[in-house]
């Protein structure tokens, strides 16, 4: 069967630029794809016949052949060798175009195209975690604390390169410094990562004795940590560049603090608010009067108590609370009060509180009518 015009083939005009035939190239490949139409048993003859005409123009001395004499410029002998060797338009001009195109459409996933590679070079480090637990003091004053951490420094004697002395790692013979070698399986170009140098793309000749090639070794570091106020349980601090060395010279990772704030004794937490239980006495609790409670500054503040209090009774201090991370203000403290009763009396301190009682029946007629119908009750018992 004659065989069709390249131009015709990936419906274009004689005299089509470059940018043009790499266009109508791609849109045929997809179009004409084996896998897209399993239903028509010419899809693949198709394909082929247009990675047949894409491999003769995309190069400008086979196109200029091909406009003088046509077909008949890869037959014969006319036409000069092509890159890979042999003549004419056979599968190995079709798996080298369809590469080719392949490198477009997919080489930025896949890690950049023939020029650019898939090289990796230096490797970046990885994060780091680190939890750090602190004092309810110190998340609402905030503070400045040295941590020391273990990880993977530069090695001091390759300066992270991971080569004797210092010296540069050399391009890897393998893949030539892209990490990543092809190998053709029928039409199509499969890409993995070297075997030889690990996808970094360099090789080291002479490793380095004190970190065996890897550029960098386990230490421990001390860090100075700037802890803002208003940290909770949770919070976490990003310290940039400061996690493991990267491979070879690549960038360190990051450094993630995390921030756990202790319970405390006296005050409890929610988001910016405090809350603490006070004790008074029964006396203060009935009568009214002034205490003062601590504060989470380490200060105190002074307090009035109604008359006649009762366990349980919250007040508010505005302003006493917990500072706010990212600003707007501090949080509120609240009192609850816990009215004590009180123990180990002497007998004076009792004959007063039945003085008190009496008084308070008769001041009360329902208490009093109470405390007989209990006396009489106990009474009848003993009877």
């Amino acid at each position: 069967m004659a065989k069709r015009d390249y131009y015709e083939v990936l419906g274009l005009s004689k005299g089509a630029s470059a940018e043009e035939i790499k266009k109508a190239y791609r849109k045929k490949a997809k179009e004409l794809h084996p896998d897209r139409n399993a239903d028509n048993p010419d899809s693949e003859r198709q394909f082929k016949e247009a990675g047949e005409a894409y491999d003769a123009l995309k190069d400008p001395d086979k196109k200029a052949a091909y406009d003088r004499f046509g077909h008949a410029a890869f037959e014969g002998g006319m036409g000069g060798p092509r890159p890979g060797g042999g003549m004419g338009g056979g599968q190995g001009d079709f798996a080298s175009a369809f590469s080719d195109v392949f490198d477009d459409l997919f080489g930025d996933f896949m890690g950049g195209g023939r020029a650019g590679g898939g090289r990796q070079r230096a490797a970046r480090g990885s994060d780091l975690r680190y939890n750090l637990r602190v004092t309810l003091e110190d998340a609402y004053s905030g503070l400045q604390k040295t941590i020391k951490v273990p990880t993977a420094v530069a090695c001091d004697s390759c300066q992270g390169t991971g080569a004797e002395g210092g010296a540069e790692p050399t391009t890897c013979p393998t893949c030539s410094g892209m990490g990543k070698v092809r190998a053709q399986q029928g039409f199509f170009t499969v890409e993995r990562t070297c075997p030889t140098c690990g996808g970094l793309g360099q090789i080291i000749k002479n490793p380095c004795k004190s970190c065996q090639g890897q550029g960098r070794m386990q230490k421990e570091r001390a860090l100075s940590v700037n802890i803002p106020a208003g940290v909770e349980t949770g919070t976490r601090i990003r310290l940039a560049g400061e996690g493991e060395a990267g491979m070879r010279g690549g960038p360190a990772g990051d450094l993630y603090i995390f921030i756990e704030v202790a319970r405390h004794d006296l005050f409890e937490r929610e988001e910016t608010n405090l809350f603490c239980r006070v004790p008074v006495s029964v006396i203060k609790a009935a009568l009214g009067g002034d205490i003062e409670v601590p504060t989470i500054d380490g200060g105190r503040s002074r307090v009035k108590i109604p008359a006649g209090s009762q366990t349980g009774r919250q007040m508010r201090l505005r302003g006493k609370g917990m500072p706010a991370l990212r600003g707007g203000g501090a949080g509120d403290m609240f009192i609850e009060l816990a009215v004590e009763t009180p123990v180990n009396l002497t007998s004076k301190q009792k004959e007063l509180l039945r003085e008190f009682e009496a008084m308070s029946e008769d001041n009360n007629p329902e208490s009093k009518s109470f405390f007989s119908s209990v006396k009489n009750f106990w009474d009848s018992m003993k009877s």
